[in-house]
């Protein structure tokens, strides 16, 4: 499974549309930094976890993902990331530590969960980068909410339609070469 974070701002993602000549859309949106913080987990089989809240996210918040991740798919569970910090965050190497020797509802830990981590920048490595650009530039475009609620509820809208293509997210993997 391919892990990844990011945030996703009031501000419309703008893309090119189909308006008349000379009519161009203008989208009113308040100017704020508000954001949604989104991590989400993509399998070879097309699946997609995602997980939101209005805060950035902390170790705390990648170990209370992982237990979500452990929930929800079953046997062994490899989970690729980047380099962020958060990765490296004390509550999350003690996480691992723990499921590593007590392992997991009744498995042992090493056999249940394994982390591989990429170099600290390397977007074009992770696959799950592809789910945040269909999401802002496919299925959020030219879309401007007014508040954090209308955007949360827009994402969960276009997170589940994605669900609903596991052919785009094999693509995604596929077109990032593996």
């Amino acid at each position: 499974m391919w892990v990844d974070e990011a945030s996703f701002y009031l501000l419309a993602g703008v893309v090119r549309s189909y308006a008349p000549r000379k009519h161009t859309p203008i989208l009113h949106v308040p100017l704020s930094r508000d954001h949604l913080s989104a991590i989400s987990g993509i399998t070879q089989e097309g699946e997609l976890l995602l997980v939101m809240q209005e805060r950035a996210y902390k170790g705390v918040d990648v170990v209370r993902f992982l237990k979500y991740l452990l929930r929800h798919i079953e046997g062994r569970l490899l989970v690729i990331w980047d380099g962020v910090p958060i990765h490296r965050d004390s509550a999350v190497e003690a996480f691992l530590a723990v499921v590593g020797t007590e392992g997991t509802e009744g498995t042992e830990g090493t056999e249940r969960l394994c982390i591989e981590q990429l170099p600290s920048y390397a977007p074009d490595l992770n696959p799950d980068e592809g789910v945040w650009n269909y999401l802002k530039h496919v299925e959020l475009r030219n879309l401007s909410c007014h508040n954090l609620a209308e955007l949360r509820h827009e994402l969960r809208l276009a997170a589940t339609r994605l669900r609903h293509k596991p052919d785009v997210i094999r693509a995604f993997i596929k077109q990032y070469g593996y």
